[in-house]
């Protein structure tokens, strides 16, 4: 044992030990750097744009001349370094979808594999379940139901049976009721023949005062004394 650890030390200080190998970036990684470097260049673009247009307002109060060309030529070389910044911005953010894109086909490949082994699972749980549940017992207990139900109500129906009753006719029962409309009928008749029409009733103002007939004087029907003429007349 000794002897080997001394090999090993020996071998350790001769060739050195290995570095462990960190391990590979993920495309979340990939994808932060690659929006960081965006960001990057977004910012040096809008310095450059800023720059450009500083030079423009210089170019515009110069008259033509060698001023004004020299201030138009670092405004050229300030578009053109921005031309190249949104290039590269452009690269990256293709770049930075096409990895999004991987990273969500990822994510639907996992969500995939789970949701494939929870059927597995809830399949498994579900046929052990229904070995439990016969079909036979269930009919059978349905079959006992039913005749617990008929037994009440044969129950109920001797529970209501009457006691001491003579059976009535259906057709008594019927002549009857045939009476009683027949009754309702004449009734509704009798008052229409004996009422008085609605256009010859006089309506009494219920706020009239009440004439008193002088004693022994003859009254009409409607307790008013009766006038001399047309006393005389009839």
């Amino acid at each position: 044992t000794q002897s080997t650890w001394g090999d090993s030390s020996l071998m350790q200080r001769l060739f050195g030990v290995g570095k462990k190998q960190a391990p590979p970036p993920s495309l979340a990684d990939a994808a932060a750097n690659t929006d960081k470097r965006v960001d990057t260049l977004d910012a040096k673009i809008r310095k450059l744009e800023a720059e450009a247009i500083r030079y423009k307002q210089q170019m515009d109060k110069l008259r033509p001349g060698p001023a004004r060309n020299s201030v138009k030529q670092r405004a050229l070389q300030v578009l053109k370094q921005k031309k190249m910044y949104e290039q590269q911005r452009d690269n990256l953010m293709a770049q930075s979808f096409n990895m999004e894109q991987i990273s969500f086909a990822q994510e639907n490949i996992k969500d995939t594999v789970t949701t494939v082994a929870a059927m597995k699972q809830a399949n498994k749980a579900l046929s052990t379940q229904m070995k439990q549940v016969k079909i036979d017992d269930i009919e059978d207990m349905q079959d006992d139901l039913e005749d617990m139900l008929d037994s009440q109500r044969e129950i109920q129906e001797a529970m209501g049976r009457s006691y001491g009753m003579d059976e009535i006719d259906e057709a008594d029962l019927d002549a009857e009721l045939d009476a009683i409309g027949d009754s309702l009928e004449f009734d509704a008749d009798a008052d229409a023949i004996g009422a008085l029409p609605s256009y010859l009733a006089a309506p009494v103002p219920s706020s009239a005062p009440k004439v008193a007939a002088p004693a022994g004087a003859e009254v009409d029907e409607y307790g008013l004394p009766v006038v001399a003429s047309a006393a005389a007349a009839t």
